[in-house]
This record gives structure tokens, C-alpha cells and sequence, in this order.
């Protein structure tokens, strides 16, 4: 027998390194780069997709930004009144908006002698109602001088107690007919609209739903409709059509409750309104397309109602560049307003009232006699804005002259 011991063989050598083809000496670390990969994979996807959710929510944040921006313009604080401005009586006033939402402020700037007949300021989108380029407190100076009421108000966005948004005039209407109705509860029989950018666009608006309104003068008329809105906006932010566009009245909407199509943009724009309108717009006015007045002043049939298309005119700037001719033109057809109306009040008075009768178009009686501002020139003198009409009254002239004013820049 052999007692010879064997000698231990050591387990690594015991089996062959080909006995299991499938394990090598490094298999013991897939597993676990496989999940080092997945885990990467796994942490690169929710990177991205946080960057895409960050990216999403800055884009929405801007837009909302732009939105919250033109739903509350920054509008200076009034710096003046009437009295220190002009050395012109007034009185604050304050009442409801038609629809009861919102509160006006404004101030009342009663004729020196009694006057039935009264002026409503409209202000510009971005101003109050001192809007100092037009300019509100030279022309409030004027019609003053002329026997006329005057009636300026901040419409809500740019009040300093009770604000609201703007609402591209659809709220501001509302505002404007309880100005309306304010100076006829004052004894108003004549109220003039005398409406700037948006506040002229906003006076088409209002005189949608009220018979109040005798006639209205439009300076560089803007209204609010989807594609004006997003110029203007261009003008400050190069912005894509899409999404910018959609977004930014989708926010808007959100802040101020009211959406781009409950404007009545086109309704306006399709109205034969009864009443005179003067519509009055540059050329080179890079805010409110001068095409889209020209449409609506197209559309008027009222034989009052007249268009000056001012040459090489920007934006709320028209009087400053031809302040005498302006003065000269809004006096003569604002005279040939008040005549209408006399007319028609004389007639009323002395007839049976006839709920069909038709609106008067004669104006043979328009003449010299009784007017406030002298003599009426022929409608065709004053249609063309290469022939501005001539007033022959020297108290007239002295107001035209008074129109020299020094020049202004709006607000940026």
C-alpha cells in the first residue's frame, strides 16, 4: 500500500478556465457598469427634460411678463391741474363706469358762461388725461374760449386710485359712457368725443351702444385687434408670429378678463355710424395703421363727417406739426356740429315729433349767423388737407393763434 501523501492541489488550478466559456475573470463586473449606463441614461433624461419643463416656463413667463405689462402700462402721475396749468375753474369728479366694474376720476371744466355744450377728452393707451404731447391742457384752454364744457378723465389703467387693466376698450367704453352721461346729467344737449389713439379708437366703441354722442373727433384713431396689438409689441420685442402672438393674448386674456375677440374690432370697422366723425391720422403713423382709418372713414355717410390725412404725420403728433390748420379745422367742423344741432333742435320744437323722421342732411342753413366760431366754409374747402378752411372772426383768430405752442415728444 502506498502511504505516500498527495500533495494539495490549490482550488484556483482544480478546474480548467475553460469549464464555464461564458464566465472570464472580469464577468463579475457587468452587472454593474450595466447599471452605471442606465443610471446615466435615466439622470441625462430627467436633465433634459427639466431643461425642457425650465424652458417652457421661461417662455411663458416672458410672454406673461409682456401681457401683465400691457394690461398695466406705467403711467406717469398727473403733474398739474387745470387751475395751475391754464389758470381754468374745475372741480374733481368721480362715478361708476356703465358697467359698474370700475371707478372714473376726472376733472369738470365748466364754460365761464353757461353752456349747453360740452367736450369729452379720450386719452391715449400709455397717458393719463393730461397727456401732455397732444397737447390736453392748450386745447382744454381753447375750446374754454370757445364756450365749451370740458370734461378729462383717467380711464382705469391710468388712475392712481382705483386702477383696473386695459382692456383694448372694452371696458374703457364703459368708462366713457359714464362720462357721457355725467356732462348730459351736467345739462350737457352737445357732446363732442374728442378721442386720441386707443381713446379714439374707444369712442368708436362706446358709440356702438349710445344716441348720446353728437360727434366725434379721431386722432390717430387705434383700435385693438389682433394684429395691431402684436405690431406694436414687435416694435419693442422681436418676437416670432408664433407662438409669441397666440401666447401673449392668451395671458392677456388671463390678466385682464377680457379676450382679443370680445373687442368689436370688426363690428366698428363695418359701421355707418349717423353721427359726424372727423378723423384725422398721419402718415407715417407706425402705431395705428393710417389704412384702417381710411377704411372706417370710408364707411361714414353723415354729411359732417370728413378725413385729414396729414402728410409726413406721426403718431398723437399731428398738432404739434400743423397746430394752426388743426385748431382751424376741428373749430370749423366743430361750429358746423353745433349748427346742425341748432338746427335740428329748432325744428324739433316747432314740429310734431316723428320717431321716423330722417336724420337732416340739407345744410343750406349752416351759415355766419349765430355761430360761435364765425363763418362756415363750404364742406369741399375743407375736405382736402392741401386747403385748409378760413375763419373770418377775429375772437376765432385770436384762438387759432393762441395754437402756437412749443413743441412736446410723447412718452417712450
Amino acid at each position: 500500500m502506498n502511504t505516500s501523501m498527495l500533495a494539495p492541489t490549490p482550488l484556483e488550478d482544480a478546474f480548467s478556465h475553460n469549464v464555464h466559456p461564458g464566465l472570464t475573470a472580469n464577468s463579475e463586473l457587468y452587472p454593474r457598469t450595466a447599471g452605471i449606463h442606465v443610471r446615466r441614461r435615466h439622470v441625462a433624461a430627467a436633465i433634459l427634460s427639466s431643461l425642457v419643463a425650465l424652458s417652457i416656463l421661461a417662455v411663458l413667463a416672458f410672454h406673461g411678463f409682456i401681457a401683465w405689462q400691457l394690461a398695466y402700462p406705467y403711467v406717469a402721475p398727473l403733474g398739474s391741474n387745470p387751475s395751475l396749468a391754464k389758470n381754468l375753474a374745475y372741480h374733481d369728479v368721480a362715478f361708476p363706469s356703465e358697467s359698474g366694474r370700475t371707478t372714473v376720476h376726472g376733472w369738470y371744466i365748466p364754460s365761464a358762461s353757461p353752456s349747453e355744450r360740452t367736450i369729452v377728452f379720450s386719452h391715449g393707451y400709455g397717458a393719463n388725461r393730461e397727456e401732455t404731447w397732444v397737447p390736453m391742457y392748450e386745447l382744454a384752454e381753447l375750446l374754454h374760449g370757445l364756450k365749451y364744457n370740458v370734461l378729462m378723465f383717467d380711464y382705469g389703467y391710468a388712475a392712481s386710485a382705483d386702477k383696473s387693466p386695459a382692456t383694448g376698450g372694452r371696458e374703457e367704453s364703459q368708462q366713457l359712457l359714464a362720462a357721457v352721461n355725467y356732462v348730459k346729467a351736467e345739462g350737457a344737449e352737445e357732446v363732442v368725443i374728442w378721442g386720441f389713439s386707443m381713446g379714439a379708437g374707444t369712442a368708436l366703441q362706446a358709440a356702438l351702444q349710445t344716441d348720446a354722442i353728437d360727434a366725434m373727433i379721431l386722432d390717430s384713431m387705434f383700435l385693438t385687434d389682433s394684429d395691431t396689438l402684436f405690431n406694436n409689441v414687435t416694435q419693442l420685442v422681436n418676437l416670432p408670429r408664433f407662438p409669441s402672438q397666440p401666447l401673449i393674448q392668451t395671458m392677456l386674456g388671463l390678466w385682464t378678463g377680457t379676450a382679443i375677440n370680445d373687442i368689436p374690432a370688426e363690428l366698428v370697422k363695418q359701421t355707418t355710424y349717423s353721427i359726424p366723425i372727423y378723423m384725422i391720422h398721419g402718415t407715417e403713423d407706425n402705431k395705428a395703421p393710417v389704412v384702417m382709418a381710411e377704411q372706417i372713414a370710408a364707411q361714414q355717410s353723415n354729411p359732417l363727417s370728413r378725413t385729414w390725412i396729414v402728410e409726413g404725420g406721426h403718431h398723437e403728433m399731428l398738432f404739434r406739426l400743423h397746430p394752426r390748420e388743426y385748431i382751424q379745422r376741428a373749430a370749423v367742423f366743430l361750429s358746423q356740429v353745433h349748427e346742425v344741432d341748432t338746427a335740428v333742435a329748432t325744428t324739433v320744437a316747432h314740429s310734431v315729433p316723428d320717431p321716423a323722421a330722417e336724420a337732416v342732411t340739407d345744410l343750406s342753413f349752416v351759415t355766419e349767423s349765430d355761430s360761435p366760431l364765425g363763418a362756415v366754409p363750404d364742406l369741399a374747402s375743407v375736405t382736402s388737407p392741401d386747403s385748409p378752411p378760413h375763419i373770418s372772426r377775429s375772437s376765432t383768430d385770436t384762438v387759432i393763434a393762441a395754437a402756437d405752442v412749443p413743441p412736446s415728444q410723447p412718452a417712450q
